[in-house]
């Protein structure tokens, strides 16, 4: 029996299962794979997930501030959580408190940090990004220049090295192979001067998915194929060797149907005018939900198996889609904006492609009011 939204999402629990054991599966035993559930796991619920993975065995989870982690320890979570984006000054009570894990993105922010936890008498486990040539978060600097301010803060140990990658899915471009060659030489030369840590990580889900193994080290941070997506590649590169599946499905009912002649307007400013007598629907979603504004006139859901072109402009929280070749729609019925119907499918890379966007910004626009239903 459907849910008795107006719009939701199911979102299976058996999936994500499976997606993770499919990454685990191709890193193998001796890299640690860290679920990405930063962004309420990518509109999938951080929480839901979290348990998810848990009790397939994952042992870290990584988010990207303070309160994400927070919120995962408060529905208790007990697996090591890395914050990747949140060290203000203001955040920092939390990480002794909730037993999460920094991530340092500056050598200054580590002297901070450590005078921070002289003055309490504590210590913290940490790990330390370096920029490798991403250009946002984390520190440029010599070997000996880190290795320096990591001994002279006694009371962060440094637990793991680890980087971001710019440019992976662009296998025409040298980016990602000097960024691996920078990573890999700094932990050589920290190494080499006898600072050891036990986890090294640069990679997220485009190099796992194409088995870029040089970039796995000993640790994986894969959110999209948790969540059933490897992104295209461009340039000369290998096939994926990853297979996940979305674990996500959007859907929204048509709230009202009508014909409307030839001529008509329809929706705001009058973006679309029926070319012909059109039988249409009015569906119970909109931008404020998440659908994409620049759908308008261009995007598509599907109706009892076939798809149904959005007419006009996307509002606030009504969509209008034509109708005309579907005459068994009727008010109360679902139709699928992210999904399959028999032979019709649409996720959200095809959703995104649409709207000019990425699968990524698609997912975690899925507003809270959206209903998350676990299936």
């Amino acid at each position: 029996m459907e849910p008795p939204y107006r719009t939701w999402v199911e979102i299976s629990r058996a999936q994500i299962a499976a997606n993770f054991r499919a990454v685990r599966a191709l890193v193998g035993p001796a890299v640690e794979v860290v679920p990405v559930v930063k962004a309420d796991a990518y509109g999938h619920g951080a929480v839901e997930v979290a348990r998810i993975v848990a009790r397939e065995g994952a042992r870290w989870l990584a988010v990207s501030t303070v309160e994400e982690g927070v919120a995962l320890r408060e529905a208790g979570i007990a697996a090591r959580i890395l914050v990747m984006a949140d060290t203000l000054e203001s955040s920092r009570a939390a990480f002794l408190e909730y037993a999460l894990t920094p991530v340092v993105v500056s050598l200054d922010d580590l002297r901070a940090f450590e005078a921070w936890l002289a003055g309490r008498g504590a210590e913290l486990r940490y790990h330390l990004k370096v920029d490798t040539g991403m250009g946002r978060l984390g520190v440029i600097g010599s070997a000996e220049e880190i290795a320096r301010a990591v001994r002279a803060a006694q009371r962060l140990r440094l637990e793991g090295l680890m980087s971001h990658l710019a440019s992976a899915a662009d296998y025409a471009s040298p980016q990602t192979d000097e960024q691996i060659r920078r990573f890999t030489e700094l932990l050589t030369a920290l190494r080499r001067v006898g600072i050891v840590p036990a986890y090294a990580h640069l990679a997220s889900t485009i190099p796992v998915a194409y088995a870029r193994r040089e970039a796995w080290f000993g640790m994986v941070r894969t959110g999209h194929a948790l969540y059933g997506y490897v992104s295209p590649a461009r340039g000369p590169a290998p096939k994926p060797v990853l297979e996940v599946k979305p674990a996500l499905t959007w859907k929204a009912r048509i709230l009202s149907v009508k014909q409307v002649p030839a001529g008509w307007p329809i929706g705001y400013g009058a973006m679309f005018r029926a070319p012909r007598p059109m039988r249409i629907g009015i569906l119970g979603v909109g931008y404020a939900d998440g659908l994409p504004h620049r759908l308008s006139n261009r995007g598509q859901v599907i109706a009892h198996g076939r798809f149904a072109p959005i007419l006009g402009a996307v509002s606030m929280d009504l969509t209008t889609v034509d109708l005309s070749d579907c005459p068994e729609a009727a008010p109360g019925d679902a139709v699928t904006l992210i999904g399959e119907e028999g032979a019709a499918r649409q996720d959200a890379q095809q959703l995104a492609r649409l709207a000019g966007t990425i699968s990524y910004d698609v997912l975690c626009g899925i507003r809270a009011r959206v209903k998350r239903v676990y299936v």
